[in-house]
């Protein structure tokens, strides 16, 4: 008997495009291509059609348009996608209260006290949210959450795998070190050079490599592969702040930039609303190419939530921080969060709350 396998990991299967295509059924068997209304935006999701012609979330449409020329490309509906995914966690709720979001369309659930087989479980949620909402899932189960994020991912779409201590830890072996979470970009590429690239080649490393080559953050990329993961479910975690941040290629164009902003405003008050917060403080962040970072935040009178006022905010922040290179890297980021569910006495009598 191994540990038991009390983690639960789901996560929508291409969200944005299959709603899409749930609400239009022409679309489907085409690429779907979600994302910025201009050749200056991002793609911000695409269904598994497109994906076949390299085109992934935050590549620029441009670039998109030239990988796939006849694929389908649609502005987001923020709304929409925060309307289905409310429907998504209220299906999910009704199995276990147990429930820790990590964005729209995405979440664990502590399955221990749930009187089914894993396989069981899976086969309801996935029943339950095809029946009520038309759209897919896939489900990874394991005895905690690096493990259970990983088998989510393994056979989507409206996939299935359980990952339990006996298949451990060969059964990881022939996966990319991208897989492993802690492992970015940048650390991808320095361990390729000195020869790592799958978690067979990483699991060679001795912990103080590890440690030296990536400080605290090496014990931890040492025991996940290991299959150690100390990390719990928080269903009533507070939290600091909710962002969001991409990298892509450096440019210097400024409405590129400020389409990206945009995107990510939209995206920062669909996890806001997801979680029923909102906040004072917003927080701009850059990296430029050569990896140096810089951000600019305000605290505010007032609560924020909404996506235009985010970016209207987000853009007077950006317009005051000072870069002469290229940037790779933008973020935005809301702080000094609280639940809009509570009463709130404000310290700032002269200005409205909301």
């Amino acid at each position: 008997m191994g540990k038991p396998l009390n983690f639960l990991h789901l996560d929508m299967d291409a969200f944005y495009a299959s709603v899409e295509e749930r609400d239009n059924p022409s679309l489907k068997g085409n690429p779907v291509i979600v994302g910025g209304r201009s050749n200056r935006g991002i793609v911000t999701t695409c269904n598994y059609e497109a994906r076949k012609y390299g085109i992934h979330s935050a590549m620029p449409i441009f670039m998109a348009r030239e990988k796939c020329p006849h694929g389908i490309f649609i502005p987001g509906r923020m709304e929409r996608y925060q309307e289905v995914s409310k429907q998504v966690f209220t299906i999910l709720r009704g199995i276990s209260n147990k429930i820790e979001p990590l964005s729209i369309d995405e979440a664990y659930m502590d399955i221990s006290n749930i009187p089914l087989r894993p396989e069981q479980i899976g086969d309801l949620i996935k029943d339950k949210v095809l029946s009520e909402t038309g759209l897919t899932l896939s489900i990874g189960v394991s005895y905690n959450k690096f493990l259970a994020k990983l088998a989510s991912d393994w056979n989507k779409p409206d996939g299935f795998m359980v990952i339990t201590e006996e298949m451990m830890p060969e059964i990881l072996f022939p996966l990319s070190i991208k897989k492993v979470y802690g492992i970015g970009a940048k650390s991808q590429k320095r361990l390729n050079s000195i020869g790592i690239y799958t978690i067979e080649d990483l699991f060679s490393l001795e912990e103080d490599l590890l440690i030296d080559l990536f400080g605290k953050g090496g014990v931890e990329i040492y025991e996940r592969i290991r299959g150690i993961d100390r990390r719990q479910i928080e269903t009533t975690r507070e939290r600091k702040s909710i962002g969001v941040e991409r990298t892509f290629r450096p440019t210097r164009d400024k409405k590129m930039l400020l389409s990206y902003l945009k995107d990510f405003s939209y995206e920062l008050e669909s996890d806001l609303d997801k979680r029923d917060l909102h906040g004072r403080t917003l927080t701009v962040k850059i990296k430029d190419e050569e990896f140096i970072s810089h951000t600019k935040s305000r605290t505010y009178g007032h609560y924020i939530s909404d996506g235009e006022e985010i970016y209207s905010l987000a853009i007077s922040l950006f317009s005051e921080m000072e870069w002469d290179k290229s940037l790779r890297l933008l973020g935005v980021s809301m702080s000094n969060l609280l639940d809009r569910n509570m009463e709130q006495l404000s310290f700032f009598p002269s200005q409205k709350n909301g």
